[in-house]
């Protein structure tokens, strides 16, 4: 199921500091117009961290309800109690797939590690994406918890962010056999990813120029490594620029020169600084995304 580009959505906020649920169905059209092969909701880029729990609710139903495409939700938390109770939600509402990010701050050892993902897994009759990204989490999920739990049903792929490639490469060979997938978690590490057999990417660049993704996973595919690695570099510069800041400080920056949403954030993320949104303006006019 998760094969292809899924954009990680950004959320957009009123300016009262609420949902935003027309701009969010907007952006949602906007992707799948480019021939995205599903999204995902309230990760990190759409800033789950600040969202309470029933915000997390109300938007991955928005998401389910808006899509035509499937949907993966983000259900991860350092509380274990608290991703069963979202996970369980995801199902419920429909969603397609759930998004766990590995416990952050508490950094549990490898039996914790193991135990958290089975209890989520177990608590709901739901296809499981792990979400290894130490940059955020302050630990990089080991080799040997990542197999240990592809061979959980229902657990069926690993979102990789960790930004080492040769234990993509290892996750990829030890996982041969099993039914698991295994997607570029960093949009300059897609091309590589795909190319020694990954399945797709969860993608930030995939909001703004979701097309050009979706081209550069079709030619990998077809096994034309020329006009990917052209797109490639393409589209560096702006993958490059999206991650200036914090994301999705630029991202939403990006968003709203499209003339998607407000571009508002909430704290303690703050505004994009006045000089990378100059070098974000004139990248996105040089691609002839804005006029």
């Amino acid at each position: 199921m998760f094969e292809g580009v899924l954009p990680a959505l950004v959320t957009p906020f009123t300016n009262d500091n609420n949902i935003d649920a027309e701009s969010f169905r907007n952006i949602v059209s906007h992707v799948e117009e480019g021939g995205v092969s599903g999204v995902v909701v309230s990760g990190t880029t759409g800033e789950s961290a600040t969202l309470s729990t029933g915000e997390h609710k109300e938007l991955i139903n928005l998401c389910v309800d808006c899509s035509t495409v499937p949907v993966v939700a983000g259900t991860g938390s350092n509380n274990t109690l608290e991703a069963v109770e979202l996970t369980k939600h995801a199902a419920d509402a429909g969603a397609d797939g759930a998004l766990i990010i590995s416990p952050y701050y508490v950094k549990p050892n490898n039996t914790g590690l193991i135990a958290h993902f089975k209890k989520i897994a177990e608590s709901a009759d739901l296809p499981i994406i792990l979400y290894n990204v130490p940059t955020r989490t302050g630990q990089d999920m080991p080799l040997e918890v990542i197999i240990e739990l592809s061979k959980v049903e229902n657990i069926v792929a690993v979102k990789d962010a960790s930004g080492n490639l040769v234990k993509v490469s290892q996750i990829l060979e030890q996982t041969m056999d099993e039914d698991f997938a295994v997607l570029s978690g960093e949009d300059d590490l897609t091309f590589p990813i795909l190319a020694m057999g990954g399945a797709g990417v969860i993608s930030v660049i995939a909001n703004i120029v979701p097309e050009m993704m979706v081209k550069l996973y079709a030619a990998v595919k077809a096994a034309d490594l020329e006009t990917a690695r052209k797109l490639h570099f393409e589209m560096a510069p702006l993958m490059r620029a999206l991650f200036t800041e914090t994301n999705p400080i630029p991202v939403k920056r990006a968003v709203e020169l499209l003339g998607l949403s407000s571009g508002t954030m909430r704290l303690p993320l703050a505004p994009l600084s006045e000089e990378n949104s100059v070098e974000l303006e004139n990248i996105l006019r040089s691609m002839g995304c804005i006029a």
